[in-house]
């Protein structure tokens, strides 16, 4: 696998055009690659931001999130939030690298993944190509943040090895790697965190992502999420006090 990080002009509130950003920055693509883009240029050239003094944090957080809890229960004052079925500080609200603006997550993700791959495909004249849209997130336990896939398109999210056999030859029950969160993680590192300026990344060579024609069903999307009840961490995430923002 190889991650090529993407150099841009400065992507700020001003900025209304996403299509004229790839038009600009992205000179090339090849079969059977995926570009990830940060979910925070997408919402930018969305509009999806808020002047610093205009809005509460906590008063956004809430509304964006499907369900929080309130800061004021960790010792860092940051509300864990469940967004999209993702476990993820603040509902992805930051103000890094925004020009003092809040910058929400895209209205439509998913919706904009399977835009921007047909994008793709008729500029470059592809046939198999993915899309991931990336955020940073917290892992519960370990210091420092990993990239998340927001949303993918054009390849199989999930690789199931239920059902095959390890060296050993004992069968597989559970195991499932999940390539859309893999390929964002990577692409997250080489991007960066800081002033990089580098918000896109072509991710090439890819033998183990299965590319598909059309975009994620919504049974393949489906299969991505563990309902609370349902998850291996259940017994932490059933026990605390979640709040939901229309309750």
């Amino acid at each position: 696998m190889k991650v090529t990080a993407l150099r841009t002009h400065t992507i700020a509130a001003t900025d209304r055009d996403l299509y004229a950003v790839l038009d600009r920055h992205l000179p090339s693509l090849g079969e059977t690659s995926v570009l990830a883009i940060t979910s925070k240029i997408v919402a930018l050239c969305e509009g999806r931001v808020v002047p610093l003094g205009a809005a509460d944090k906590q008063r956004l957080i809430q509304a964006e999130a499907e369900a929080y809890l309130p800061p004021e229960l960790n010792r860092y004052q940051v509300a864990l939030t469940i967004k999209q079925g993702i476990l993820i500080p603040s509902a992805g609200i930051d103000e890094s690298n925004s020009d003092q603006h809040y910058v929400l997550w895209p209205a439509a993700p998913q919706e904009t993944a399977n835009t921007i791959r047909t994008y793709l495909r008729q500029r470059f004249g592809l046939r198999q190509v993915g899309v991931i849209i990336t955020d940073s997130k917290t892992t519960p336990l370990r210091w420092g943040v990993t990239g998340v896939a927001v949303a993918h398109s054009g390849f199989q999210a999930l690789n199931s090895y239920v059902g095959r056999t390890d060296l050993f030859g004992r069968p597989l029950r559970m195991t499932k790697a999940n390539v859309a969160d893999a390929l964002a993680a990577a692409a997250v590192l080489v991007m960066g965190e800081g002033d990089e300026q580098t918000p896109l990344a072509i991710i090439d060579d890819l033998p183990f992502v299965h590319f598909q024609a059309h975009d994620p069903t919504a049974e393949e999307l489906e299969a991505l999420h563990i309902a609370l009840e349902d998850d291996l961490f259940a017994p932490l995430l059933t026990a605390v006090p979640w709040q939901h923002p229309k309750e």
